[in-house]
């Protein structure tokens, strides 16, 4: 889906570092790389070359991290995960996957984190068909994990869908208003997290309690990230972000600190200039109001409210390893976004 993903392979809202950094989840991560790749080997070779394409390119697996991680969040230390814990995050991240062959067909993408996208090597047709087959595979491996977890990441799915939509049905649109904002990314972003979680929860074994607090965790985070990304897009720099700065605004995708900035004093020279793709010139005038207007401080402190929400829904976790390390990449989601936008 649009905007699902960080499309910034130099720059990046998602903040995985603290969970990377522990030696356990190191060595599931490379578990993870290994399910990934078994999961959609098939006995076509061009179907299996195509549905492994983006999964060769790399990735952060923030979602599979996310499973792992709330899997343990209720024992003091962090141990191997347990297989199927594996499994439920590579369902997720197998969603991830497909929504990004689907979601650079609708933006005509070329490229996705440094390599030729689907779509553009093969085409549309197979970008889409092999989007397809990523969900599929996901939804097979849900099933063997119980009807709770196929049934969530069916209806996971569908939020995604409708989170897109309702950019879609905004697009190029100033009227744009901040809930609708909030509800798209909360179904084409933060839904995804929040399975991450709550999949990583179930298949864990928490409480029914716990499985609630970990998804607002995953909820939570996700919403931040999106708010975080959008940010980006408005104050870094092509080189920090690996891809034009502005695209949001070139794309007609009007996001929070653009619609801040709509309602407040710049808000009638910003709206005479949107409504329509942007030439260059436009598109860097625009970001200057955007910068220019308190409108990046606003999202940030909207973003850190977030994150102040994902870190108290694991509190009553306490101190274990596998809290802390989620609570600090919530908190890390700010920290290069910060730095950028008080230097500009």
């Amino acid at each position: 889906m649009r905007g699902s993903a960080a499309k910034r392979p130099t720059l990046s809202g998602v903040s995985a570092a603290p969970l990377l950094a522990h030696p356990t989840i190191g060595a599931d991560l490379e578990r993870v790389e290994l399910v990934l790749r078994d999961s959609v080997r098939t006995a076509d070779a061009f179907l299996t070359d195509v549905a492994s394409h983006l999964i060769v390119a790399g990735g952060k697996r923030v979602r599979p991290l996310f499973s792992i991680a709330t899997s343990a969040v209720a024992t003091p230390a962090l141990a191997p995960a347990d297989l199927d814990v594996i499994r439920g995050g590579v369902s997720v991240e197998l969603v991830h996957l497909g929504s990004l062959y689907h979601d650079d067909v609708m933006d005509e993408a070329t490229t996705r984190r440094g390599a030729e996208s689907v779509n553009h090597r093969w085409g549309n047709l197979t970008a889409i068909l092999a989007g397809d087959f990523l969900l599929a595979k996901a939804s097979e491996i849900a099933a063997s994990l119980g009807t709770e977890v196929a049934g969530l990441l069916a209806a996971t799915i569908g939020r995604l869908c409708e989170g897109q939509v309702l950019e879609l049905q905004t697009m190029f649109d100033p009227a744009r208003t901040e809930d609708r904002y909030l509800a798209s990314i909360g179904g084409k972003t933060a839904s995804l997290f929040a399975t991450a979680c709550r999949i990583g929860g179930i298949v864990g074994g928490l409480e029914r309690d716990g499985i609630d607090a970990v998804t607002s965790f995953g909820d939570h985070y996700g919403m931040a990230f999106q708010i975080v990304d959008d940010v980006l897009d408005i104050v870094a720099t092509d080189e920090q972000l690996g891809k034009p700065a502005g695209n949001d605004l070139v794309e007609g995708v009007y996001t929070l600190p653009v619609l801040r900035t709509l309602g407040g004093p710049a808000g009638g020279e910003l709206a005479d200039l949107l409504g329509h793709p942007l030439e260059p010139a436009a598109r860097d005038r625009a970001r200057e109001l955007v910068r220019a207007n308190g409108a990046v401080a606003e999202a940030l402190a909207m973003a850190r409210a977030y994150v102040d929400r994902a870190a108290a829904a694991l509190e009553p976790f306490g101190p274990t390893e596998a809290a802390v390390a989620l609570v600090e990449s919530a908190t890390g989601l700010l920290a290069d976004v910060e730095l950028i936008a008080t230097a500009r």
